[in-house]
């Protein structure tokens, strides 16, 4: 497929039901394969979303459909930005233009989106544990569908995976499992199990030995076809010893392949065979990331998750022209780096996202302090307090919504033990297009019960820079968080000085008898619904950042509770268990709610839906233009 094919599509204006998939000829299924990729890279192009991975999965997406039905056959997949083709064949290709829109269809399987998404998937290694539950149901009342789940190799990191994988070879009941192996997940697989998994292992040298073999023993006269037999049976035949079936047959899975990802012959053929099979079985298809578009092939890692671009240059477009500023993670990233050179005991970890977290730029510097520990979240954060029981001051670097995937660990291993692990949570807040799964909105009310931690909530380069120096020398369990996008730099203090814990700052100082507090980057829209106010009003309020979620800045609000008969709480978080919580427990305590009313401006009790992170702020009130009516509407 060429970025430049813009061909008219034949066979996709026909497909209005998955039925429609099983019923065509074979001779037409390769034309549909290249309409598809025409049509996902079209509309990923405009509207951004998860590319490379969609691309790689397309002849597969075909075979599925002609070999299952999802009216009837449950198909869950793991992780769901890899469902683009899946999503245009069962019924939403006159809506794929929508897709990651507000409004529109989602990046990832959604069941209340259409009856063919059996499951949702946002984040990596749930789909087993899923599909041996319908596994369970199916038995419990008799039924006879298939399960299918179809799992990404950088979700066979995660450990998750193989407690699913235990239960269902104990069980010992029909489960499909479909590897889909492209050799590389959200960054290059990490680790002894992507090493054993390696296609070094499904190369075509160990094809052809397993097929001479296989010939030799048929070659002997009278017992070969019985010894041949027997080498297929046994666990002490070749296969154990020199395919990635070991791992799988441990399980009590049946393996099957590996299998060319991109013929659908050979495809369906396999998938027949793992249909008929009568307990837990592995299909394992190779699949080039990318498949299609020349530019992703060559680049999967830049082509996984992309904003709008050019499909003929892959030149991306700029959403602010001419806006150079630094993102948050940039200014974390180089903040970590100038720290780590004067330290050697800092060291950084990220489950499988160093590009995302800015790490990337860490391990090119410090090779030997930076590790990548896969999709392992639960793992990253014991590891690291393991480092911190010694002396080391590790970082863990995740987005604020995988954090969740470790809750026990951060209370249990490393607040008990009042551990001084480092956790830089980026994406804090609306994150947009990528929906509810990915928006990180919960970390204040997760981190904020845990005794021993300390949360810092900057909001501009200085305020970062400044938290990160203050949390790797406090010598106790710190979380900073900050959100995605442009890092404001209108901070006057200098770089890298502590911050003394329970201390904010006062950057207005109003006449006025009502008070704001803002939270991390609410604070530059905050000043900027401010500043409009004064001009239209004359009022001059009081803007004040906590910097600090926990411990609070409890005698500045106290005093701001003196000295304003209102309290103005915006953050972009969820309201319950928020920073507004937090003041308004303070107040509670000291008896203060009866001279001063506290208003709060977040998230209510929602998960909100996928779109761009502007105009889901605007939905919600939380921009410039909704802080100025929320302050206005309660200062009147």
């Amino acid at each position: 497929m060429r970025a430049s094919d813009n061909a008219k599509s034949v066979i996709l204006p026909g497909i209005k039901h998955p039925r429609d998939v099983a019923a065509l000829d074979e001779g037409a299924l390769p034309l549909l394969a290249r309409e598809l990729r025409n049509k996902i890279l079209g509309s990923v192009s405009r509207t951004g979303g998860h590319l490379a991975s969609s691309l790689g999965v397309v002849e597969l997406t075909i075979a599925l459909l002609r070999q299952f039905n999802p009216e009837y056959d449950k198909i869950i997949w793991d992780v769901g930005h890899q469902t683009y083709a899946y999503k245009i064949l069962t019924g939403r290709a006159d809506r794929f233009d929508t897709l990651r829109q507000f409004g529109g269809i989602s990046g990832f399987p959604k069941p209340d989106e259409s009856p063919y998404d059996h499951f949702g998937v946002g984040h990596a290694s749930t789909s087993i544990s899923a599909a041996l539950g319908m596994v369970t149901a199916r038995e419990m009342r008799d039924g006879g569908e298939h399960v299918v789940a179809v799992v990404g190799d950088g979700a066979l990191t995660g450990g998750m995976i193989y407690e699913a994988m235990n239960h269902a070879g104990a069980i010992n009941k029909r489960l499909i499992v479909i590897l889909n192996d492209n050799g590389m997940s959200i960054s290059k697989n990490v680790g002894a199990l992507s090493y054993f998994m390696s296609r070094k292992l499904s190369s075509r040298w160990m094809r052809r030995l397993r097929r001479e073999i296989s010939d030799f023993l048929r070659s002997v006269p009278l017992v070969g076809e019985d010894m041949l037999s027997f080498a297929r049976q046994s666990r002490k035949s070749f296969k154990i010893f020199f395919t990635p079936g070991i791992l799988f047959e441990a399980l009590n899975f049946d393996y099957l392949g590996p299998v060319d990802g991109h013929d659908l012959s050979k495809l369906q053929e396999a998938m027949s065979l793992a249909r008929a099979a009568g307990s837990p079985i592995v299909l394992h298809v190779l699949t080039k990331k990318g498949k299609g578009y020349p530019l992703a092939e060559s680049d999967p890692s830049n082509y996984h998750g992309v904003g709008r671009f050019n499909p003929l240059t892959g030149n991306v477009k700029a959403p602010n022209a001419g806006d150079e500023a630094l993102s948050y993670t940039e200014v974390f990233s180089s903040a970590l780096c100038d720290l780590a050179e004067k330290d050697e005991r800092i060291i950084a970890i990220t489950a499988a996202m160093p590009e995302g977290t800015g790490l990337n730029r860490f391990s090119a510097r410090f090779p030997a302090r930076f590790i990548d520990v896969g999709i392992c979240e639960q793992h990253a954060v014991t590891y690291a307090a393991g480092l911190a029981a010694q002396g080391m001051k590790p970082v863990v670097a995740l987005y604020s919504t995988f954090l969740q995937r470790a809750y026990d660990q951060v209370l249990h291993d490393v607040a008990l033990q009042n551990l001084p692990v480092v956790f830089a949570l980026d994406r804090a807040g609306l994150v947009g297009e990528d929906g509810p799964t990915h928006h990180g909105v919960f970390d204040m009310a997760c981190l904020r019960p845990m005794p021993n931690m300390h949360i810092l909530s900057p909001r501009g380069r200085r305020t970062l820079q400044n938290a990160l120096t203050t949390a790797l020398n406090l010598g106790r369990p710190v979380a900073v968080r900050y959100p995605r996008g442009q890092c404001p730099f209108f901070d006057p203090q200098p770089a890298f000085k502590p911050i003394p814990p329970g201390e904010g700052e006062f950057l207005r100082r109003g006449n006025a008898a009502a008070a704001v507090l803002a939270v991390g980057g609410t604070v530059h829209l905050a000043w900027e619904a401010l500043d409009e106010i004064e001009k239209e009003g004359g009022r001059t309020l009081t803007l004040f950042d906590p910097i600090w979620v926990k411990p609070l800045p409890e005698r500045q609000i106290l005093e701001m509770a003196e000295n304003h008969s209102v309290l103005l709480i915006l953050e972009e978080h969820v309201l319950a268990g928020g920073f507004g919580s937090a003041v308004l427990e303070l107040l509670s305590a000291h008896g203060r709610l009866n001279k001063c009313r506290v208003h709060c401006c977040g998230l209510p009790d929602v998960f909100v839906e996928h779109g761009p992170a502007g105009v889901l702020r605007a939905h919600w009130g939380l921009d410039k233009d909704g802080f100025k009516k929320f302050i206005l509407a309660h200062t009147r």
